[in-house]
């Protein structure tokens, strides 16, 4: 996170209104990346294809909502793991101030990802769909896309051209909405198209972002697959956090009471999905406040921790930074919990004027407040186990990650048993018993730092 930190303290020192203004809009959306920005656009291109078509509920605009979605899941899925192993990868080479094989590794997982992604889409696709063969071809190119997407926004925070990187994102969805709307005659596989080709600018565009910020002696590398580059526990958590996140929806797809076939096996759940999504957009603002407050409070606290360690300070200079860095953790989760609370507390109080704005019946209003706790305590619960990585309690992650995932899945069906009364308490119940897990458990690893650090000599 070096570069974008980089950035947004340089405009914090300015000491303006305007340019704090702007350092918490920058982070903002940075920080929120595609996973909002996608949502809005695939939003965009549903209300825009019915709108112009007279029918906001046609066939081929809910198909092509769903086609999405399920891209989206299964590509996070898939690629978590190794989005976490290149994460550290990154993080260890500028450490070793070797950035000239950033980009040759990023290029080796790229090209990993593209076969393994296209040859998984293809058998799935071929075998289990039954939908024609462009709708099946942009599927799978949708898939592939979306996969190496996530791996090249990895590296996005360190580079420093933000505008470059917000302007490549505003380009790649008008293009994709544009697309989109001269091709809706053609159907969902014509939104798809459109999808397609919008990614396909956004993958070209980061990748020579990254490329100007990390030049490179040679073109491919696979060095993150070396053994001693293989960090199993982190690449466990990758896969067991986009999988926690994304268990309610499938329990509520795939349930005969709750779901419904869209596209063969592909299936939706009305009841669930819009709420879910719409309550997704309130954490926008605090991540902001969480990528601020990490990157010009806590990494700088933190850096300072372990050279003075290694560097010999003397235990009482180390002692005080220390106190200085938990209490940057500590103002880091208030100003999250204040400003995703008052976000929470807002969007509930225009909970009936939101629904009707985006068209949902007042129906959903329950169900979406219990979705917008959920979601801002998984805000939460994400800027704790960022503190874990800094601090490289890998162990604590992973344990923490596998308890969201088992407790999301086992509390969701627990709610499908109780009754319609119940839906979306599971979801932020096992955000909530997580979150206040992971708070316990930080506030032990922070006090016994110095112990850890100094005595036992292990990674866990």
């Amino acid at each position: 996170m070096a570069g974008i930190g980089f950035e947004l303290r340089k405009l914090l020192n300015r000491g303006t209104f305007i340019s704090v203004l702007q350092a918490y809009s920058v982070a903002g959306i940075i920080s929120s990346g595609p996973w909002i920005i996608s949502i809005l656009g695939i939003f965009a291109i549903g209300v825009m294809a019915g709108t112009t078509t007279g029918d906001l509920s046609s066939t081929f605009v809910g198909e092509f909502q769903v086609s999405v979605t399920y891209l989206m899941a299964m590509s996070l899925v898939l690629t978590g793991p190794l989005q976490f192993l290149l994460a550290r990868f990154v993080s260890d080479r500028h450490y070793e101030k070797r950035d000239d094989l950033i980009l040759p590794n990023l290029l080796g997982a790229i090209a990993l990802v593209t076969l393994v992604s296209g040859t998984l889409a293809a058998v799935v696709l071929g075998y289990f769909f039954s939908a024609s063969l462009l709708y099946r071809v942009m599927m799978l190119a949708g898939f592939v896309l979306l996969c190496n997407i996530w791996l090249v926004v990895v590296l996005l925070s360190a580079a420093k051209a933000w505008k470059l990187i917000l302007s490549a994102f505003v380009a790649a969805y008008g293009i994709t909405l544009s697309i989109a709307m001269v091709m809706r005659d053609h159907g969902s596989e014509g939104l798809l198209f459109g999808f397609v080709t919008g990614n396909s600018v956004l993958l070209f565009t980061l990748l020579a972002l990254v490329a100007r910020t990390y030049p490179a002696r040679q073109l491919l590398a696979f060095g993150f697959l070396r053994r001693n580059q293989v960090f199993t526990s982190l690449a466990f958590t990758g896969f067991f956090y986009n999988f926690a996140i994304w268990a309610d929806k499938f329990i509520f797809w795939f349930n005969p009471l709750t779901g419904e076939t869209v596209i063969p096996p592909l299936r939706s759940s009305p009841i669930y999905d819009l709420p879910i999504f719409l309550a997704y957009l309130s954490i926008v603002p605090g991540m902001a406040v969480f990528l601020v407050r990490v990157e010009t409070d806590f990494a700088v606290h933190c850096e300072r921790f372990y050279t003075g360690i290694t560097r010999g300070a003397t235990l009482e200079k180390i002692q005080n930074i220390k106190t200085d860095m938990v209490a940057s953790v500590r103002q880091g989760i208030y100003d999250i919990f204040k400003v995703q609370g008052m976000t929470v507390i807002t969007l509930i109080a225009f909970g009936p004027q939101l629904l009707a704005w985006v068209g949902i019946p007042p129906l959903y209003r329950i169900l979406l407040n219990v979705d917008l706790v959920g979601v801002g305590v998984q805000m939460l619960l994400l800027a704790i186990l960022n503190v874990l990585f800094y601090l490289d309690k890998r162990r604590v992650a992973l344990l923490l990650t596998a308890f969201y995932a088992l407790s999301n899945i086992c509390l969701t069906a627990l709610t499908l048993i109780i009754g319609p009364a119940a839906y979306g308490y599971g979801f932020a119940a096992s955000g909530s018993l997580t979150a206040i897990a992971g708070l316990i458990v930080l506030s032990r690893k922070l006090e016994n730092l110095e112990y850890e650090t100094f005595v036992l000599q292990r990674l866990d």
